[in-house]
């Protein structure tokens, strides 16, 4: 059992995913600093400052200005503003990791050669032959 488990663990694949999660808890970060840094305050500027984490809905309890004092509070809050920032994190990570796989298909991918034509079926050689034959007589 052991021995299947060492060859199972080996793999080439199972280290290509172990890798691809290290890298990307390690991309997390950055991304999350491109999303609150980057992004936000420009989309923020654009709707007029609003700030994204201060979206919420006041499901049980007073009115807060702010989800910090909602929570303070213990008030039970919808996070709107929360999940807008989680949503635009995961199509920027999306969207990056497709720029990535597409660019190392590209850059691995085989040119396709042109494939020779292939032989006409047995039928069309039938058809020709006999046409030949017809021009001869003829």
């Amino acid at each position: 059992m052991f021995k299947e488990f060492r060859q199972f663990a080996l793999r080439g694949n199972v280290i290509d995913l172990a890798i691809g999660v290290i890298v990307g808890a390690a991309f997390t970060s950055i991304v999350n600093s491109l999303v609150k840094d980057i992004i936000t305050p420009p989309l923020g500027l654009i709707t007029g400052g609003l700030d994204f984490t201060n979206i919420f809905i006041v499901l049980k309890g007073d009115t807060y200005a702010t989800l910090a004092d909602a929570a303070k509070a213990g008030a039970v809050t919808l996070n709107v503003g929360i999940f807008l920032n989680a949503l635009i994190s995961f199509l920027i990570v999306a969207f990056v990791l497709f720029l990535i796989v597409r660019s190392v298909n590209r850059l691995f991918a085989k040119k396709a050669e042109p494939a020779a034509p292939a032989a006409p079926p047995e039928d069309v050689m039938l058809l020709r032959e006999i046409r030949d034959l017809l021009k001869q007589k003829a």
